[in-house]
């Protein structure tokens, strides 16, 4: 089962990327944010001509989260179990079963700037996030949270931790609540893969950063224990970030031995 997750910064800017990403790389499930579309402009047609269910939830100009299958997708359920999000505001928060896996995209807020009433309504959001889980899921069940969670959770993840420190996406607290997500169950599927630092998933448009390889892992797949032991493969695709008109986000991509010793692109059941 192969799992990805994108920012595309714009679906209706980048669907062209989007289609041929797809056609290479394959993935069972993808996961999108920053969609910035309403429901029913979503090109459906051209993602079931590639063989994708797609689930979505948007609603214009800002934000929206996807989900594309290729192996099922039942059960889609739009925000927070416990408070559905203003449709105007939010969406933000996307969950259906795929194959046999509970999957939830997520794009989480970008804070703004530390002590700001943007940055506590992050940490409050992160907070909603836990609850949605522990009410909705079971760490020992087959779950993948992923998406943009606008945190980079250790200092390897970011390109110069001393002129990072004191913003967003690097404070403790906010560091805190991606911890408070692993010590529920779920495990950094990236990070079985790869120790090592400066390997990132954000380059900023502005100064070169991408070219000058100044940016941030902030783009997570985390997965339940179960399958956790049987990622077999991580990778970041830096190659989707070049060329025209790209995401400032590369996708991320991580293969799972599920179902064991299926095949891949086969829904489970």
């Amino acid at each position: 089962m192969r799992v990805a997750t994108w920012n595309v910064n714009s679906l209706k800017a980048r669907l062209a990327r989007v289609e041929e990403w797809l056609a290479y790389a394959s993935p069972d499930v993808l996961c999108l944010q920053e969609t910035k579309m309403a429901d029913a402009a979503l090109p459906t047609m051209a993602f079931h001509a590639l063989g994708y269910e797609v689930a979505h939830h948007g609603s214009g100009r800002w934000n929206g989260v996807a989900i594309l299958s290729r192996i099922g997708l039942e059960d889609p359920v739009a925000g927070f179990s416990h408070a559905r999000e203003d449709p105007a505001v939010e969406s933000r928060l996307l969950s259906a079963t795929c194959g046999g896996v509970r999957v939830v995209t997520v794009y989480i807020p970008n804070g703004r700037a530390v002590g700001t009433e943007h940055y506590q309504a992050k940490l409050s959001w992160m907070a909603d996030l836990r609850r949605h889980l522990s009410t909705t899921c079971q760490p020992d069940q087959p779950v993948v949270v992923c998406g943009d969670f606008n945190v980079a959770p250790d200092d390897r993840d970011v390109w110069d931790p001393s002129r990072a420190h004191g913003g967003t996406h690097v404070s403790a607290p906010e560091r805190a609540e991606v911890q408070a997500l692993l010590d529920w169950g779920l495990v950094d599927a990236f990070r079985l893969q790869h120790s090592q630092d400066r390997l990132f998933t954000w380059w900023d448009y502005r100064a070169g950063d991408f070219h000058s390889h100044r940016g941030m892992r902030i783009d997570l797949v985390l997965v339940s224990r179960p399958l956790a032991d049987r990622v077999t493969f991580a990778l970041i695709d830096r190659n989707a970030r070049k060329g025209k008109l790209p995401s400032d986000h590369a996708p991320l991509i991580v293969d799972i031995d599920f179902p064991p010793g299926g095949r891949r692109g086969e829904a489970v059941g």
